[in-house]
């Protein structure tokens, strides 16, 4: 990956991972509209670097949506039901006493079972626990450049098969949970149609390919038997989620966290247990992959 320094920027302080994959950016108060500049500089820091995060923004909900907004219209989260008279944002919310998985512990790409998945995710952090909680983001275009001459020929062309029904149809996971949970999770029928994606993915923006696939929502492979489908798809998901491509996120209350759905994968790491957490989040519309 490409890192951008700091003089390619004029408005904004960008601070990367040292793997470019990932950065802070300072000096912001989105509580406002960014003018122009410095919103076209946050979208190509953005684009460079897949997650971006600001600290020290406390944001009302009403702000967060205005922030949203500046990036594109709002995207359609299913199965999970939104705060009320807020049907953009879906609070996140874990509560000291609860048992029951913390929310997003698999890896995926948020909502890859649309046919026109979010192009972003926006996260930012209302209460924050004393312990876990962090986010784990895994960069599938490094993994995807890693990738031997032999693997890329054998993946051109592939449709992976996505579908939400593993966690989120009538038999799937949340259908079958036990224990309490405060987010109101919503199994339905319609959470067991399927969405084929390229297994590989063209960046619309910076033109780079990345893996697109992931063990919560891909499903198999578009022509092909699943005894060949599935040890291909493990194969690439252990080499997806090495700790050379993977940037472990830490929070902080008031902090803002956007990422590229187009070419990352994230997890939701727990150790919070007997601790509340509470995240406000919001999805930006995306395209029909290439």
């Amino acid at each position: 990956m490409s890192q951008a320094v700091q003089s390619d920027y004029a408005t904004i302080e960008v601070r990367p991972n040292p793997s470019g994959f990932g950065a802070c950016i300072c000096g912001l108060d989105l509580s406002k509209p960014l003018p122009p500049i410095t919103l076209d500089e946050v979208k190509r820091a953005w684009a460079t670097h897949s997650v971006v995060y600001f600290p020290d923004q406390p944001l009302t909900l009403d702000e967060l949506e205005a922030f949203t907004l500046q990036f594109g219209e709002f995207g359609h989260d299913p199965f999970i039901k939104p705060m009320k008279e807020r049907p953009h944002v879906l609070e996140l919310r874990r509560e000291p006493d609860e048992k029951a998985t913390n929310f997003g512990a698999g890896w995926h790409s948020d909502w890859s079972f649309q046919e026109a998945p979010p192009a972003a995710t926006i996260l930012h952090s209302e209460v924050t626990p004393p312990v876990g909680g962090d986010t784990l983001y895994a960069d599938g275009s490094r993994a995807y450049e890693d990738l031997s001459d032999e693997m890329k020929a054998r993946l051109e062309g592939l449709k992976a098969v996505h579908s939400a029904i593993l966690p989120y149809g009538t038999k799937g996971v949340f259908a079958q949970e036990k224990e309490k949970r405060t987010m109101e999770i919503i199994s339905s029928k319609d959470a067991e149609t399927t969405q084929p994606h390229p297994l590989v993915r063209t960046h619309p923006v910076t033109g780079r390919k990345a893996l697109y696939i992931s063990p919560t929502y891909t499903i198999g492979i578009e022509g092909m038997e699943a005894e060949d489908a599935q040890p291909l798809l493990g194969e690439l998901y252990l080499h997806m989620v090495q700790d050379k491509y993977v940037y472990r996120h830490k929070w902080s209350r008031n902090m803002l966290t956007m990422w590229d759905n187009r070419c990352c994968l994230h997890l939701a790491d727990g150790g919070y247990d007997g601790h509340l957490r509470v995240m406000h989040r919001t999805t930006i519309a995306g395209d029909v992959p290439v």
